[in-house]
């Protein structure tokens, strides 16, 4: 009873979407009627001329005029369908994956494809993300991104099919976090998704659908004030109207083929898909607790990690040892991962890394002086003891251009020379003078500091353009990065980053500590081996109250000598 009822379940949910691909279509049909009206109404006009019977002066005059109506609707029409069929539909940046660089993942997901009774994808390609979904990329645009097909993909058993499917996008951090047989449970849904899309009728609603979204992006595109600009702003209205009437049909549509796939779905591996999906969770926690804490300072740094998605096995092994509800999880690291399926893993890593860098930061597409990549064994050193160094190096410059002294004694004679811990806390344990109410004195000093990174990023290089053959070039005008990770920091949020690097600056060179990485937290502290977690309540009393007590009590007890200069870059 339950295979009868997920076969019922399955029809009904793709007979909802057929009906919605035919309300879609109705709406293109009706589309097309509107732009005929006139010209019909202008061969009924001419027809009855001829007759004889539609003669004289209101209905030549009616006639000119519905006739002139018609080809400027005509006109326009055209150029809608024009732009329609011509724009470009946004494509998914992925890492294109052929078969000889991943003939075990190839091979799992053909016979998932035979056992699901649906269409093999046409392909198959890596996002640096956790998600997998199918795109069609059948515009004739995408070709040049469009990974060699799989092998079988262009016939189905028994039934004839559409030369053309879906290319299957992957989430990379599922190949590395992801067990094969987990990885085959989350992509069967997937899979089965190619079954609703061979049909015709949802093909053709899906090719409208994004042609109208293509559209709209080409004519919202700034500094068109020409004679073009004005029809493609015509065109753009004319998509926006035609996309908001057919978006309900569309968005149920999917959700048809989403249930009708999920129900043929039910068959395979069912058992596995429930530990799967909270495998899914887990490593959407881990990954982005990698991108925001880990690989967000190195991409500031001009440094990229070239093994992201093997850093997130080390991020979720820190997880489930930190966190009870993981407990268990990290037994599965004996089961053969999923980028075993691969031919080089690192290569295809190093590859999505960069991907990843340039979506989530807007990175350059490829190394150079000032964007390198660098390895976990790498990165304590050099990224995280450079960041301090050159925040430690920003603060001092900063109070230099304001004027403020270095640390003396009572009698006023200098006690160090040079870059000191014991300068920073004598001016923000102070006030400013003349200020209303006393304000603590790190408010300029934080406003210099952000004055001062803003020219620096200024100053810097644009990334090149994107090139011919880069899947990022497809999203056309769309400013990179396109998924940026945290909104700008914000003043205090820059004091307490520069005070703090500081403090680890002074810590590192006085009293034998080390800079380290924490794959949940990112740069840390490192004291006797074992990462200090209790710096940062103690900069925020200096940095927000102007209390310098707790710090200094803090530094006194690691030994590190405040009062000695610290290296800088």
């Amino acid at each position: 009873m339950s295979g009868s009822g997920s076969r019922i379940g399955e029809e009904m949910g793709a007979l909802g979407a057929r009906a919605r691909a035919l309300a879609v279509l109705r709406i293109r049909s009706r589309a097309v009627a509107v732009a005929l009206l006139p010209a019909a109404f202008a061969v009924v006009l001419f027809a009855g001329e001829a007759t004889g019977h539609m003669r004289g002066g209101s209905w030549d005059a009616a006639r000119w005029v519905v006739t002139a109506l018609a080809l400027v609707v005509l006109v326009l029409a055209g150029a809608v369908a024009a732009v329609v069929a011509r724009a470009r539909p946004a494509l998914s940046p992925t890492v294109a994956l052929t078969e000889k660089a991943a003939p075990d993942l190839y091979r799992l997901v053909r016979d998932l494809a035979e056992r699901l009774d649906v269409p093999a994808p046409s392909a198959i390609a890596l996002t640096p993300d956790c998600d997998s979904w199918l795109e069609d990329r059948t515009h004739p645009a995408h070709a040049h991104a469009h990974p060699r097909p799989l092998p079988g993909a262009g016939r189905r058993r028994g039934r004839a099919r559409s030369a053309a499917t879906p290319v299957l996008v992957i989430g990379s951090p599922f190949l590395w976090w992801m067990r094969v047989a987990e990885l085959r449970a989350v992509l069967a849904p997937v899979v089965a998704g190619t079954g609703p899309s061979a049909h015709p009728d949802i093909a053709a609603a899906r090719r409208f659908v994004r042609g109208l979204d293509a559209a709209v992006a080409v004519a919202s595109r700034p500094g068109r004030w020409t004679v073009r600009g004005a029809v493609l702003g015509i065109v753009g209205r004319v998509a926006r109207l035609l996309l908001r009437s057919c978006g309900e049909h569309a968005a149920q549509m999917e959700r048809g083929v989403a249930a009708a796939a999920s129900e043929r779905a039910q068959a395979v591996d069912y058992g596995v898909r429930i530990v799967a999906q909270e495998q899914v969770g887990l490593a959407y926690a881990g990954w982005d607790r990698l991108l925001t804490r880990v690989a967000l300072p190195a991409w500031r740094m001009g440094r990229w990690p070239s093994r992201l998605d093997a850093g997130v096995v080390s991020a979720l092994t820190e997880l489930a040892r930190r966190d009870r509800l993981a407990e268990g999880f990290a037994s599965r690291l004996g089961e053969r991962p999923a980028c075993d399926l691969l031919e080089e893993p690192g290569a295809i890593d190093e590859a999505a890394s960069l991907l990843a860098a340039r979506l989530f930061h807007g990175g350059p597409a490829g190394s150079g002086s000032d964007w390198s990549p660098v390895d976990w064994q790498q990165y304590p050193e050099e990224v995280v003891d450079r960041k301090w160094r050159t925040e430690a190096a920003r603060l001092h410059r900063v109070l230099d251009a304001m004027g403020i002294r270095r640390s003396v004694d009572p009698s006023g004679a200098v006690l160090a020379p040079g870059p000191t811990l014991e300068r920073v806390l004598d001016h923000l344990s102070g006030y400013e003078s003349g200020s209303a109410g006393g304000r603590p004195a790190g408010a300029a000093l934080a406003a210099g500091i952000s004055a001062e990174l803003a020219r620096e990023e200024a100053a810097s290089p644009p990334a090149p353009a994107e090139g011919g053959g880069d899947a990022l070039a497809l999203w056309g005008a769309e400013p990179l990065p396109l998924f940026p990770l945290q909104p700008p920091r914000t003043e205090r949020e820059l004091l307490a980053d520069h005070v703090t690097a500081m403090v680890c600056c002074s810590a590192v060179d006085t009293a034998g500590a080390a800079p380290g990485l924490d794959w949940l937290d990112g740069p840390a502290l490192l004291v006797d081996g074992r990462r200090r977690t209790d710096l940062g309540g103690r900069v925020l009393s200096l940095v927000e109250d102007g209390d310098a007590e707790p710090l200094r009590s803090w530094l006194a007890a690691l030994g590190v000598r405040a009062e000695k200069p610290v290296r800088l870059v």
